[in-house]
């Protein structure tokens, strides 16, 4: 489930097609993303392999409020008493995450797109629909300084308060899903915007593609799929060209 050193020192904890990001650096940990409830026991073991214990744990930070990324924030909240970084306009969706509307209707979506049946059937058995919300937060902006020194960089679109995480010294970004190798509402791979089934605007969602592009990161870690490492602007006019859908 581990895979380390996706970038230096960025690992990922991946389950049921979402993913999660340890980030080391000076004996700490910054967990990117809170994935779904059964992450826990997971995240437990991935910091134990490391050589961590949850007390090297600096605080959670979240690109965004969706229910498979904010599973187990509430409970790191709570047991490990760390923050929960979050954009301020993503603030409610992380205390009631299924609370969002996205473009298109999600339920019938699959009938359409076949290809997502199993990542999202997949979702479920990890505990996707038994999500609860965290709503004693921390505000995350670009100015914001987070142990581990990533560069905030809003990219709103799949969520009003959508974030990504820029490591120039790793050269490395974590996008979160702004850009996904894997869309699990459709099945499809290779770099995208997420469905309109769960995004809420795309064509804010396509234009933040710019602030990423700028960041010229050879390393892209997306909330759902594999690392991306054919650099951040190659993603981007493949996402581009893909459109939304």
């Amino acid at each position: 489930m581990l895979e380390r050193d996706v970038a230096p020192g960025i690992h990922r904890l991946c389950i049921a097609h979402t993913n999660v990001y340890l980030v080391e650096h000076e004996g700490r940990v910054l967990v990117v993303d809170a994935g779904l409830p059964s992450f826990w026991k997971p995240l437990l073991r991935a910091l134990d392999e490391l050589g961590h214990g949850p007390e090297q744990v600096d605080a959670v930070v979240l690109t965004h409020a969706h229910f498979d990324h904010v599973g187990v924030a509430r409970r790191a909240r709570t047991a490990w008493r760390v923050p929960v970084w979050v954009h301020a306009d993503d603030a409610h969706l992380a205390a009631h995450p299924y609370s969002y509307r996205p473009e298109r209707a999600r339920l019938l979506y699959p009938l359409a797109h076949p290809g997502g049946l199993k990542p999202l059937a997949d979702m479920a058995v990890a505990g996707a629909l038994v999500v609860r919300g965290v709503s004693d937060t921390s505000v995350l902006t670009p100015s914001t300084l987070i142990t581990g020194e990533p560069i905030v960089i809003p990219t709103p679109g799949h969520t009003a308060g959508h974030i990504a995480l820029h490591f120039p010294e790793r050269d490395a970004l974590i996008v979160g899903d702004a850009i996904v190798t894997l869309d699990p509402y459709t099945g499809g791979t290779g770099p995208q915007i997420v469905a309109r089934a769960a995004t809420a605007d795309s064509p804010e969602a396509l234009r933040s593609l710019e602030a990423l592009a700028a960041t010229n990161a050879t390393t892209v870690l997306t909330g759902h799929g594999d690392p991306w490492r054919k650099g951040i602007r190659s993603a981007v006019a493949a996402a581009r060209s893909r459109g939304a859908h």
